[in-house]
């Protein structure tokens, strides 16, 4: 232990200096990762999800610390599970476009990481230098989860085109504890039931400044009253609804809506740290408890930092020099799998009738002899989204401006059509997803093209051929077969596309009785303790996440057991206390110990349903359970 405590202080100040202490937590990830090796040689950087070029998408940088050479299989199966977790939370469902997914493989001497679990553990020789107990540290807490931040920052530098603008740091260590941090970088166990809940929650630190919306800084110990001003926080106010909507404050937007996370957005007492004194917008959510949905506050504050990573307008006509009015302008935008972009051309402060078009031609716009100006504005209308100023800013709203000579004579220079970025086809496409084509850009003409699904023309809406939203087809479940071609070419792209959500079926522990009424879900009658095993099946490759929710509240991940990834999640009248955490209460969910124990008998319905590979979301299916209280027994309190 001595040992240990000096090889803490050694890495103390090179340690990541964390935020926030864990309280809370694809659709595939590509093969390249599975199929690359790695020796002991040093360290390999592997692209497991490709959207863009590095320097225009916003970069998550994934590695592994105490993972041997022959254990990167470990690593992997790892990272592939956090994926498949983040893919499944908005805003990543719709922004995953935006995104590229890197590996950097980089062996250790040593299986496990330091004082895991314990600080009387060994101290292990690894490549990060990653150790619970925040580097083990006695005056720290176990779950604390420290990485070395130059040897983490070094390994990032070796991908190609990312930089500390433009990404964001994830280190996985290879351990079953439950533990992680955030901060500059973010770090989660990688085996942890729990764990790929862990990497949304802390990138929601990192990359968008949210705050930790617990009410307690140790386990176990409530916070004190909040005695502070009014937070800088998004997500944590002192006023009142009637204050938040009298000053135009805070969620005065949101005040009202059922949350995305269980309940109604409102007033909610108990955030930073402090049990009472301040106020968040949801019961719960995922900056307070993992498994939950961000609520529509944080993901508004989510797509904001998202989007301002990148560039809505990706390419377009060079703007550097007036152009002439014999040709066509365009703009190549970015496409969110969620919903496409709106363009806006203006002439002269006009507005042209182009109907979202991405190109414009000149000569057919009858310009009078002289100067004009032409503007192109691409903004993202997502529903994410209420406050006009975050709808304004550079993040969500992009312009670019051209001056027209029209005495100006373009010179033709020779471009063939052809596609030049596209909706990667290797794999299957959602059934409501937005699929694009982009081509290249002669200047005399624009290259048309043309959808087709399984064999029929298919029409975007709008003059924006580039975009085509399967959503609005209204398709049949099944697979289907989607083209894009250009005509009078031999460029054509094709898509599977999945259109049949994956199936979830659960197992329950043996019940008292089973009831069956007509026209009610089946019914099971419990006196103590029940656990559900959820499964989820798909016609299609790809890992399925499986979800439910009780009385109507938040749908809440399914993970197995805090303890246990393999065994059932398991309900009881009051709750589990688990290290100081509450996990499957009845009816009104619990968080803590000192939240509301009394039991909740009587009858709940428990809905499930899945979000598979392709991003598609079934159907949600439910049961129902009475729970009865046993004769003479004690009441539980947790």
């Amino acid at each position: 232990m001595t040992s240990q405590r000096r090889k803490g202080a050694r890495r103390g100040l090179a340690r990541l200096v964390a935020v926030c202490l864990l309280a809370v937590g694809l659709v595939g990830t590509g093969p390249a990762a599975a199929e690359t090796p790695t020796t002991a040689d040093g360290p390999v950087v592997v692209p497991v999800q490709t959207t863009g070029p590095a320097d225009r998408r916003f970069n998550l940088v994934f590695m592994g610390d105490g993972y041997t050479a022959a254990e990167m299989p470990a690593f992997r199966a790892d990272l592939e599970r956090h994926l498949n977790t983040l893919w499944s939370i908005e805003p990543f469902a719709s922004y995953r476009s935006y995104v590229n997914v890197w590996a950097v493989e980089v062996p250790s001497a040593e299986s496990g990481v330091d004082c895991d679990p314990g600080l009387a553990s060994p101290a292990r020789d690894t490549a990060l230098d990653m150790g619970f107990w925040g580097g083990c540290n006695p005056g720290s807490v176990q779950r604390l989860l420290t990485v070395d931040s130059a040897k983490a920052g070094a390994l990032a530098d070796l991908v190609p085109g990312t930089s500390r603008t433009n990404r964001q740091i994830v280190a996985l260590a290879h351990s079953s504890t439950y533990g992680g941090a955030g901060g500059s970088y973010a770090t989660a166990s990688g085996g942890n039931a729990l764990s790929s809940l862990i990497t949304p929650h802390e990138i929601g630190h990192s990359l968008g400044g949210l705050q930790d919306e617990y009410d307690y800084y140790g386990r176990g110990v409530p916070g004190e009253t909040y005695e502070g001003p009014e937070p800088p926080s998004v997500h944590h106010t002192l006023l009142t609804e009637d204050q938040m909507r009298e000053r135009r404050a805070k969620w005065w937007r949101w005040l009202g809506e059922e949350s995305e996370s269980g309940g109604t957005i409102g007033r909610h007492e108990g955030g930073l740290y402090s049990t009472k004194g301040v106020w968040r917008p949801s019961r719960h959510s995922l900056m307070k408890t993992l498994g939950y949905a961000f609520d529509q506050v944080e993901r508004e504050v989510m797509v904001r930092a998202i989007s301002a990573k990148v560039n809505l307008i990706q390419d377009h006509t060079p703007d550097t020099a007036p152009i002439g009015a014999d040709r066509t302008v365009w703009v190549d935008t970015l496409h969110p799998v969620g919903g496409e972009l709106a363009a806006t051309w203006r002439l002269d402060g006009r507005t042209l009738p182009t109907r979202g078009a991405r190109t414009v031609d000149l000569r057919r716009l009858d310009l009078s002899p002289g100067t004009h100006t032409l503007t192109a504005t691409v903004t993202d209308p997502t529903p994410f989204v209420r406050d006009p100023a975050v709808r304004a800013s550079t993040a969500l709203t992009r312009t670019v401006d051209w001056t027209v000579e029209t005495s100006l004579t373009t010179q033709k220079a020779p471009v063939e059509a052809a596609f030049t970025g596209h909706t990667p086809t290797g794999d299957p496409v959602g059934g409501r997803s937005v699929v694009h084509a982009d081509t290249t850009h002669p200047t005399d003409r624009t290259p048309a093209v043309h959808w087709r699904l399984d064999g029929r023309p298919v029409h975007p809406s709008g003059r924006n051929d580039r975009d085509l939203d399967l959503g609005s087809l209204d398709l049949s479940p099944g697979t289907h077969t989607l083209t894009a071609r250009i005509p009078g070419t031999a460029e054509e792209l094709a898509w599977a596309v999945d259109a049949r959500p994956a199936t979830s079926s659960y197992e329950l522990s043996t019940p008292l009785r089973t009831v069956r009424r007509p026209g009610l879900p089946v019914e099971y009658v419990y006196d103590g303790p029940f656990t559900m095993r959820l499964t989820a099946r798909d016609d299609q490759d790809g890992a399925v996440v499986s979800q439910f929710r009780v009385d109507g509240d938040g749908w809440y991940t399914y993970y197995g057991w805090p303890t246990d990834a393999d065994a059932p999640f398991r309900f009881t009248p009051g709750g589990t206390v688990i290290d100081d955490l509450v996990y499957g209460k009845l009816g009104r969910s619990r968080a803590v110990p000192w939240d509301d124990a009394t039991p909740d008998y009587g009858t709940h319905t428990i809905e499930h349903r899945t979000i598979d590979a392709a991003g598609n979301v079934s159907r949600a299916r439910s049961f129902r359970v009475t729970l009865v209280e046993r004769a003479g027994a004690d009441r539980p309190a947790g």
